[in-house]
């Protein structure tokens, strides 16, 4: 918050040198989008689609930073002080953003928090067993199910979940608030962005229906993540269980002997031959796990959380559907 508050000083001490009319400022220049993640980036880039080019659209989080351990830069407050719409996820992760907006005044800018619009469809961080949190309460509480074959989630935590991007669905539904925003904006175009967004729409829905028919019948329903576990939405929409070493928030990388070892029973007694990790994983983790198993033979698997996409990336035609694609394959592996 002080860090914040110091860039918001800078940005104030600044702009005192330079006034300026707001309105004719806002009728001469082109519509300026800010969003802090990639997933948001590349939505709103399908919906402008031809007025891309005519539009300034900015990526915050586009040198491989996690969105876990962001901080702007002054010129990242004053794009988001200038924007015409500013798209966030609205968790603690970037809860810098509270004092960004009170402390940038601007009448006309529209905002889109993730977690304000999907309301109920946002779940809570979970702790299941296994995980580094759940080994601090064993003791203390009576497990005499916790060896069954369906795990019990453990709803220690009340704060949300913040990787709703994973979703297909929650995708379809952020997409059409961004819809009604760009339209609020630049009515002019309004029709554009509307057949935009049902085309991209289309494509959402079917590769939802496609991860549908594709995970309904897999050998296996459960995965083992020797890592974070961002991906909660993604499992959930298609029924798929899992086992990790820590939640998809946690700051934490080394997980402790107990947890290695009980992520390399679970891959023993469920006789996977594949251990998960999520991109910006360096394997040490998921090496030790297998190690510690009976074969010592299984792959490792990458799932893609898109929390670390560089400029390089976008720069080469990444894309959220080209990501989500690879990721139906990587699961299909994993559960095969």
């Amino acid at each position: 918050r002080i860090f914040v508050i110091f860039l918001m000083l800078s940005l104030f001490i600044g702009g005192c040198t330079q006034p300026s009319d707001p309105k004719a400022d806002q009728e001469d220049r082109r519509l300026k989008i800010v969003a802090t993640t990639f997933p948001q980036y590349d939505w709103v880039r399908q919906i402008l689609g031809e007025r891309a080019d005519d539009t300034e659209l900015l990526l915050l989080l586009d040198d491989g930073t996690d969105l876990h351990s962001f901080q702007p830069s002054v010129e990242d407050i004053a794009n988001i002080a200038d924007s015409d719409l500013f798209i966030y996820v609205g968790g603690e992760s970037d809860s810098w953003v509270h004092d960004a907006l009170e402390s940038t005044h601007n009448d006309h800018r529209v905002l889109i928090n993730l977690l304000e619009i999907l309301d109920s469809h946002v779940k809570n961080e979970e702790v299941v067993e296994g995980m580094e949190h759940h080994h601090d309460h064993e003791h203390e509480e009576d497990h005499e199910h916790e060896h069954e074959e369906t795990h019990e989630h453990e709803h220690e935590h009340e704060e949300a979940d913040e990787h709703v991007w994973l979703s297909l669905k929650n995708a379809i539904l952020i997409n059409e608030k961004i819809v009604e925003a760009l339209s609020e904006l630049d009515p002019d175009h309004a029709n554009e962005y509307k057949q935009n967004g049902e085309v991209y729409t289309d494509k959402l829905s079917a590769l939802d229906d496609k991860y549908q028919q594709a995970l309904s019948d897999t050998r296996t329903r459960t995965l083992v993540f020797a890592d974070r576990f961002p991906f909660r939405y993604l499992l959930d929409d298609y029924e798929i269980e899992y086992y990790a070493a820590f939640s998809g928030c946690s700051a934490e990388v080394e997980a402790s002997f107990e947890t290695v070892i009980f992520l390399a029973k679970k891959v023993n007694e469920l006789e996977l031959s594949h251990v998960m990790t999520i991109e910006s994983s360096d394997l040490s983790m998921a090496r030790t796990v297998i190690e510690n198993t009976v074969t010592k033979d299984q792959e490792i698997l990458v799932l893609d959380s898109m929390q670390s996409i560089t400029s390089e990336q976008v720069a080469s035609g990444t894309s959220y559907l080209s990501i989500m694609e690879k990721n139906l394959q990587t699961l299909q592996e994993a559960l095969q």
